[in-house]
């Protein structure tokens, strides 16, 4: 069976739970990836995907490969600080690729768009805090605008903060590795209040039911949220427990960011999203959850098994 869909970013964090989605189901899958040694590895145990060595800038490929695809998701992501000059590049070539067959993007949004909104709904209006939320908005707008300009469909998933497997941003690996190292785990800034995360494996479950379904319109948005949780003191002392690790947290407090910033570049763009972990942002996915009321997310405690596992193995601990 030929593939119909191209994953970018598959061997990232939300594009691997989509790809692994995909390749469980049976349905063939085309993916890009500059370590061709790295995909292996994540999908060793599939069949039916068709691996292609380069990289995404790379629009002559890019077209090549995306020719007759259907689906095209858009899992690209950078460096907070090698956003500027290649998230936005990377989704016009991107756009250019999807006009030859008219194809979907599917796209995972986040909530940078709107700022320090406490509750989020599809409709809600863009108001961004920082300079990567505004850009996150050009960017939507340039999908946007493609899409009712005829070039292709959109399909874009907005999410919240995600955790799973191969999730290696510093905000999470560094939690199931200290875990599993029965270290104290560490966090920023506040945990004894409320916080929105998904699971990437159902994140992958949504989009890919979304996709299939198909859109109505040229370009169209939902919301998932995943699961709020009370307090991440909750949900860092359960991962520390079922990794029998002793319940200790280590807060990062507001002006470490500042000082790191001084000499590490990342650390500098991560200091402007500390509003997310300082207060509670929510996004709404009842629309999503009234399409599919079958849909139920993984059990928290399957969740963090699977994750802890995941580590486990792959770093040898």
């Amino acid at each position: 069976m030929k593939s119909e869909i191209l994953v970018l970013g598959s061997t990232g964090s939300i594009g691997y739970a989509f790809t692994e989605n995909l390749l469980s189901k049976n349905i063939p899958v085309t993916i890009i990836v500059r370590d061709v040694a790295k995909a292996k590895n994540l999908f060793q145990s599939f069949n039916h995907v068709e691996i292609i060595k380069g990289d995404v800038q790379d629009l002559n490929l890019l077209k090549q490969v995306a020719t007759d695809k259907k689906y095209i998701f858009h899992g690209i992501n950078y460096p907070y600080n090698e956003w500027f000059g290649n998230m936005d590049v990377v989704t016009n070539k991107i756009i250019e690729a999807a006009n030859l067959n008219k194809a979907m993007i599917v796209f995972p949004g986040n909530v940078y768009n709107y700022g320090n909104t406490p509750l989020i709904k599809e409709d809600s209006s863009e108001n961004p805090c920082t300079r990567k939320g505004a850009l996150r908005v050009e960017i939507e707008k340039t999908l946007r605008d493609a899409a009712n300009a005829g070039k292709c469909k959109v399909l874009n998933v907005c999410l919240p903060d995600f955790w799973g497997p191969n999730v290696l941003n510093e905000g999470i690996k560094p939690i199931f590795i200290n875990a599993l190292n029965g270290k104290a785990v560490p966090y920023s800034v506040r945990v004894d209040i409320p916080h929105q995360m998904v699971f990437t494996k159902d994140a992958a479950e949504i989009m890919v039911r979304l996709m299939q379904r198909g859109v109505q319109k040229p370009y169209e948005n939902y919301n998932y949220g995943g699961q709020v949780h009370p307090t991440m003191k909750g949900l860092l002392n359960q991962i520390s427990r079922l990794a029998n690790a002793p319940k200790k947290i280590t807060v990062y407090p507001k002006w470490l960011f500042s000082v790191l910033g001084i000499f590490m570049p990342v650390m500098k763009e991560v200091k402007e999203m500390l509003y997310l972990f300082d207060g509670t942002v929510l996004l709404d996915d009842s629309k999503v959850r009234s399409i599919f009321p079958d849909f139920k997310e993984t059990p928290l405690y399957e969740a963090i098994t699977e994750t802890l596992n995941w580590f486990r193995e792959s770093f040898k601990l």
